[in-house]
This record gives structure tokens, C-alpha cells and sequence, in this order.
């Protein structure tokens, strides 16, 4: 229970006792003592006032005596100023409170709920590499589903692949006339780099001829459309479609390369999934399902055959499920999808992490799978996000338009090595320590410098600024985590016990108070994250406990300190904090290193 929680029914049991009211958590106000005054927190009587009929100067006295006579482990002192009571904790508390996070080495995490959450993440096509805006899309959505299951849940992690449609025929089309038997092998590069330049090899050749048939007199829609190359890349979605043997070996083959390059690039980023499905297998299920609905009338078909939901009643307006010629679109795939995640695992809530593009989509389809019997469609959760862009002309991709992950990635480790060796910061370290330590660092300044910004915010993700030791840093945190890891080596060395708090009792100084009750407040955070879906909850408050720690250090000294039970003290309550980051970092998916 955290202290605002305590004062909370400390304060209705006090003006119960002192004035019969029945007062509500509501009116209870607290907030952190003001510099110029004594205490640590202000409890504001003001709405006590007219029911106990005194004013408010004597109801903050009041309350306050009654307090420290009643819970004096909990209030050592208290002021009273006009309607505002200053209440100083007793140090024993803050010990209590410390102890009990010392005893808990998943401290924060909450108790198991038995019930199962799916959070979709990444969802990419299979005819590209991933790029910056895959990038925040896995790392809010692994952050997502880590945060979800330190508050009890127990979470599936998913990802829909895109692996069917005209534009996976492109990248097929474009390889089997320009690529000479190229593979990843052949080639040394990565499977979805190679198929992802067949993709833009189409788009090149298409558009030299397209322009040619307009030159010959053709309008541009119809030069598009009577394009060899977009015929020859349809008649191959409808061999496809068919179970054309051919088509389908060739598009299982390169299919694999583009896979065996997303795992490398999920990989290097830190990201994983429980179990992956694919829209070449979804889309007929879909169908299915809205077949059944337009038995039972939930759906009409129009006369030129197509399939079409009326959602008037739901504000909304009419949406098409089935073309006139039978086949699907997103919106009947993501229904196939539900229902072959609903088959496989029972699901009470499903999370999507998706662009916030896709707002629309997502409120049609939790009504639509609500029509359609699925338990889980009212708890649809759409996790919104905005764009992410890097300033202009920095790290650019091989085709000049997207930025690719890889090169993101690879980027950031090399910023990251850069920035330490020049810092000095690894010169007493091997070279492949000195490696290993880039990429956790580069690796925590992206996903850290990504995932602070509130999602639902577009945002500009700058790499040399994300780098900095200094600041609201992913390596700013990183590095004071890895200094405490340092601070309790050396006491190891020197046979200094940080392992239990002192038994001998002393005053504790105003910033230690702090620290624990930022340590303390861990737990609340972590169900304010769960309960927004909110990674930046947890980076922030990781952030701010960090810079807290770092003016203690500055102020207190810890292996120096001549009093044994304070040198005690500081250095278990310097393990904990280390141990919060290292809980609350590793809910955002970054790894903490023991040395920088």
C-alpha cells in the first residue's frame, strides 16, 4: 500500500473520529509540502471544514494532533498552516517501506489476474524490409505487452504477417525477369533487402512503361492499367489465388528469405512473438465469417453481389466486407484473423498496435466482431500511435525514401561506441566488451528515446541527441545504473554490507526520504502504465528516480561515509534503486549494462 493510500484512510478515520463525517477517498487532497515549509506531505482540510464547523487553521490542528497521537509510527511531526496540515513522516515508515521493497525482487510486478491478453505487434509485408515506422511499432508493442504482464496478465505476443496480394507478386514478378537466380546467398545480402529491391526494380520498370504507352497516345489511367508488367503481375495473383504449383514454390521460397531477414532485424531489436500468423491463410477464414453473418442478417448483399455491413445505428456509416466478385478486403482478414486467434487461445481482451491511421478500422471491426458472437470484440483495445521521423537528410535508405531498420539499427550502435570512445568512457574495457556495450547502449538510447514520448504524439526521433550521457536519455540511465553497480562491486570488495538495512537507528535526511518514496512508488506507476498502455509512463518515472538519485550521490556520500550504519543504509537503498530501473528498463524492453 503506498503512503498517499494510508494517509488517505488515516485522514477519513481522523475526521471520523474528531467530527462524525463520512468522507469519501475523493475528498481526501495531498500533495507534496511545499520547499518553504516542514514536512513532506500537505493534507488540504478545506473540505472539512464546513461540515465540522471550525475554521480552517484549528481543523488542520486538530487533525494534525489527532494523527500524531494515533499513528505516531507513521507522523512524527506535523504543522498546521490556515487550511493546509504539513505532515513529516517518521523515519521508521520510510525503513519499513524500503524493507519491504529489499524483500521483493520482482518488486512492482502485480498478483496473477488468470486471464489471457493478445497484444498484435509489427504486422509487415513480405515484399520489404522493415523501416523507422516498424521500428516505434514493435518497440511500443513488446513495451506494451511487458508492462501488461508485470500487472498480472498473462500475454500472447502476435504478429499478422502480409504475405499475399498484388504487391508480393510484384517483388515476384521482378525477380523471376531481372533477377538471374539472385538469392541472399549469392548476393551476401539479407533475404527482405533483396526481395525489398526486386519491389522497387517493378516500380522502376512499370513506370518506364507506363509512360511509354502514353506517349503513344494512351490516357494515364489507361496506361497503367495496360501496362505489360502490372497484367503480368495480376495473371500471377490469380495463379496464386488458384494453388498454382509454380507460383506458390516460388512464393514460399522467397517468402523464407524475407523471414530469415525479419528474424535477424526482431533480433538485433529486442522484440520476439508467441505466435505468428499469416494473411494467405486468414483471409479465407474471413470470408467464412461473413458468410455466416449475412445468414444470421447481420450483413446484406447489394445487387452487383458484394457483401456490406450497415453500421447507421452504431454512428458510423456502411462498410464493404466482400467485393462483388468474392473477394475480401482487410477489414474481412482481420476477422478471419480474430477467429483463428479466438480458436487457438481464449482471449478476454486483444490489443492492436497500430498506426493511428487505422482509428476507423478498428472501431468498425470491434463491432463487427461483436455481431459475430466473438467475446473479445467489445475489449477490443486499438493502442494508437503517431509518425516518427528523423530530421532531413540524416540516414537516409538505399531507395531514399524510408528509413530502414537495419540501417537504424546499425547506426545507433556505431553512435553509441563513437560517443563512448570519445568520452573515455570504455577505455578500460576489452574490444569486445567495448562492442557488446555499444549496441545495449545504442540499443537503449532507441528504444529509450522512442518510447518516452507519449504514443499517441507524432515525434522526431534525433540520433545524436538520443546518445547523449547527459539528459532524459535512454544512456543517461544506463549510466547511472551501471555507476551503482560499480558503488556496490566496491563494497563487495572492501566487505561492506549492502545486502541488509542497519539495525542501528539514525536520522534519515529529507533527500533519502525522497528516494524511497520515489522507489516506493514503483508499483503505482506500473499500474498507471498498465492501465494507460503507456510505456512513457515508465520511462519518464524511470528518468526522474534517476536524476533523484544522481543529486543524492552528488550531496551524500555512500562508500565514504565514516557511519557505519548510514554507509549500510545508503548502500542498500543504492541497490534498490538500481534494482527499480533495472525492473522498470526492462518493462520498456532495454537491457542495463554492468559497466560503461
Amino acid at each position: 500500500m503506498t503512503l498517499e493510500n494510508i494517509l488517505t484512510q488515516l485522514t477519513k478515520d481522523a475526521v471520523k473520529a474528531l467530527y462524525n463525517i463520512d468522507c469519501t477517498d475523493a475528498q481526501v487532497q495531498l500533495q507534496k509540502t511545499r520547499a518553504e515549509f516542514e514536512g513532506n506531505i500537505t493534507l488540504v482540510v478545506f473540505p472539512f471544514v464546513k461540515m465540522a464547523r471550525k475554521a480552517p487553521q484549528m481543523v488542520a490542528a486538530e487533525v494534525g494532533e489527532w494523527m500524531a497521537n494515533n499513528a505516531a509510527h507513521l507522523v512524527a511531526k506535523y504543522n498546521a498552516v490556515q487550511g493546509f496540515l504539513n505532515l513529516s513522516i517518521a523515519d521508521s515508515f520510510w525503513i519499513e517501506q524500503l524493507q519491504a521493497i529489499d524483500a521483493e525482487a520482482e518488486y512492482g510486478k502485480q498478483p496473477d489476474r488468470n486471464q489471457l491478453m493478445m497484444v498484435e505487434y509489427s504486422s509487415p509485408n513480405t515484399n520489404k524490409p522493415l523501416h523507422l515506422g516498424h521500428v516505434r511499432n514493435n518497440l511500443l508493442g513488446y513495451s506494451v505487452a511487458k508492462i501488461q504482464e508485470a500487472n498480472g496478465w498473462n500475454v500472447v505476443k502476435t504478429n499478422i504477417v502480409n504475405d499475399r496480394g498484388i504487391h508480393i507478386c510484384k517483388s515476384m514478378l521482378a525477380w523471376l525477369k531481372f533477377g538471374n537466380g539472385e538469392t541472399p546467398e549469392t548476393s551476401g545480402k539479407k533475404g527482405d533487402h533483396l526481395i525489398g529491391d526486386y519491389y522497387v526494380r517493378f516500380d522502376v520498370e512499370y513506370k518506364k512503361q507506363v509512360k511509354e504507352l502514353m506517349e503513344a497516345g494512351k490516357d494515364e489511367e489507361t496506361a497503367k492499367r495496360e501496362a505489360p508488367l502490372m497484367q503480368e503481375a495480376q495473371a500471377m495473383l490469380r495463379k496464386w489465388e488458384a494453388n498454382d504449383p509454380e507460383v506458390r514454390a516460388l512464393w514460399e521460397k522467397m517468402n523464407e528469405w524475407v523471414y530469415a531477414g525479419f528474424d535477424e532485424t526482431y533480433q538485433r531489436m529486442g522484440v520476439s512473438f508467441d505466435k505468428i500468423y499469416y494473411e494467405s491463410t486468414t483471409y479465407l477464414e474471413g470470408k467464412s465469417e461473413v458468410e455466416k453473418g449475412l445468414a444470421a442478417g447481420e450483413f446484406y448483399r447489394r445487387e452487383d453481389g458484394s457483401v456490406w455491413a450497415n453500421l447507421e445505428k452504431d454512428g458510423l456509416d456502411e462498410k464493404l466486407l466482400l467485393r462483388s466478385d468474392g473477394t475480401s478486403v482487410y477489414m474481412t482478414q482481420d476477422i478471419g484473423t480474430a477467429k483463428l486467434r479466438y480458436q487457438d487461445y481464449p482471449i478476454n481482451k486483444m490489443v492492436y498496435v497500430v498506426g493511428n491511421e487505422q482509428e476507423y478500422h478498428f472501431k468498425v471491426l470491434s463491432i463487427l466482431l461483436d455481431r459475430l458472437g466473438f467475446p473479445f470484440g467489445k475489449e477490443l483495445v486499438h493502442f494508437s500511435y503517431g509518425m516518427v521521423e528523423l530530421p532531413n537528410g540524416k540516414m537516409k535508405s538505399r531507395e531514399g525514401t524510408v528509413v530502414d531498420a537495419d540501417d537504424l539499427v546499425e547506426e545507433m550502435v556505431r553512435q553509441a561506441k563513437a560517443t563512448a570512445d570519445e568520452s573515455g568512457k570504455f577505455d578500460d574495457m576489452s574490444e569486445e566488451e567495448r562492442q557488446e556495450v555499444a549496441r545495449v547502449v545504442g540499443m537503449g538510447a532507441l528504444k529509450y528515446f522512442l518510447l518516452k514520448v507519449d504514443a499517441r504524439k507524432n515525434m522526431l526521433f534525433n540520433p545524436e541527441e538520443s546518445i547523449d550521457f547527459n539528459g532524459n536519455t535512454g544512456p543517461f540511465i544506463q549510466y547511472t545504473y551501471a555507476r551503482i553497480r560499480s558503488i556496490l562491486r566496491k563494497a563487495e570488495d572492501q566487505h561492506y554490507d549492502h545486502a541488509n538495512l542497519p539495525k542501528a537507528t539514525f536520522e534519515l535526511s529529507g533527500k533519502e526520504q525522497e528516494i524511497i518514496s520515489s522507489v516506493a512508488n514503483f508499483a503505482a506507476v506500473v499500474k498507471l502504465a498498465g492501465k494507460d498502455y503507456s510505456p512513457s509512463v515508465i520511462a519518464n518515472y524511470c528518468y526522474e528516480l534517476t536524476k533523484e538519485y544522481n543529486q543524492f550521490y552528488h550531496e551524500f556520500s555512500v562508500l565514504k561515509e565514516e557511519d557505519e550504519a548510514k554507509r549500510q543504509f545508503r548502500l542498500v537503498l543504492s541497490a534498490n534503486v538500481a534494482k527499480v530501473i533495472r525492473l522498470g528498463m526492462g518493462l520498456l524492453g532495454i537491457e542495463m549494462p554492468e559497466r560503461m
